[in-house]
């Protein structure tokens, strides 16, 4: 199956939403999460296809740079979409489809054959709650960023325009911490999956993973630490997520790029 028209459509679905939702944001269109959702959810499940005819081979699957980024942003999609339908979420996808609508031109790097990689059942509770953990947590990051925008905005006065489209304060930062409370719960399945199931983690290979990995955890516990006992929250808390999601895409695909980009490795 040729992956580049559904990949086409599902960039096309992804920037179509985007454009709603972001005029919603300014206040140029009314609110509409179903229309929205719709979009978002059709260009998902062109994603999928695109995944499941260029990642997913013969029972395994393509860990290389390009393959994983789609992968992931698949996932990122999926969960925003359905936790939105939970928490005032939906506003995070103006940064996060298109992110991975940027994604699907990466199939353009995956001509070559790659052969798949089985996964025992310990290795796949590692990659699932790796993923998992890496997609919650960059949901946390976005909804941070538009946390960090209403707070400037109310600091300096700015009471109409995207803080009117946006909900409330409180509402806002609850959200927050509990996708990092999610984050950080699978994050840490990740980690001690990972010292179970994987040979050697601190390995030449998975050395800097590793330290990155539990680097960020530490920076999140030490946020939630933090807001419950010192009552961080605000611009304190959308500077500890940003730094803490900024490791952890390090972590994930930093090796990645270097080897593969910067090196020239497979």
């Amino acid at each position: 199956m040729q992956a580049l028209p559904f990949a086409l459509l599902a960039i096309i679905l992804y920037l179509g939403a985007t454009t709603w939702q972001g005029l919603a944001l300014v206040r140029r269109v009314s609110q509409r999460p179903i229309l929205v959702r719709s979009l978002g959810l059709l260009a998902l499940s062109c994603h999928v296809l695109v995944i499941t005819s260029t990642i997913v081979e013969h029972g395994g699957l393509r860990l290389d740079l390009a393959s994983s980024v789609v992968f992931a942003s698949g996932v990122v999609v999926f969960l925003l979409l359905l936790v939105s339908l939970m928490l005032p979420l939906l506003n995070v996808s103006v940064a996060l489809f298109p992110l991975a609508a940027a994604s699907l031109l990466l199939i353009a790097d995956m001509h070559d054959p790659v052969p798949g990689h089985g996964l025992t059942p310990g290795i796949a509770l590692h990659a699932i709650s790796s993923v998992l953990a890496f997609a919650v947590l960059i949901i946390a990051a976005g909804q941070a960023m538009l946390l960090g925008l209403q707070n400037q905005a109310l600091r300096h006065h700015h009471t109409v325009g995207i803080v009117q489209a946006l909900p409330p304060l409180t509402t806002m930062e609850r959200a927050l911490f509990k996708l990092i409370w999610g984050g950080l719960a699978l994050l840490t399945l990740s980690i001690i999956s990972g010292f179970l199931f994987v040979d050697n983690l601190f390995a030449q290979h998975l050395a800097h993973k590793t330290i990155l990995s539990l680097a960020a955890w530490a920076i999140f516990s030490l946020l939630l630490a933090g807001h419950h006992w010192l009552g961080w929250r605000g611009l304190t808390a959308v500077r500890w997520t940003l730094g803490g999601f900024v490791l952890l895409l390090l972590a994930y695909f930093g090796s990645k790029f270097a080897l593969e980009i910067i090196f020239q490795r497979s």
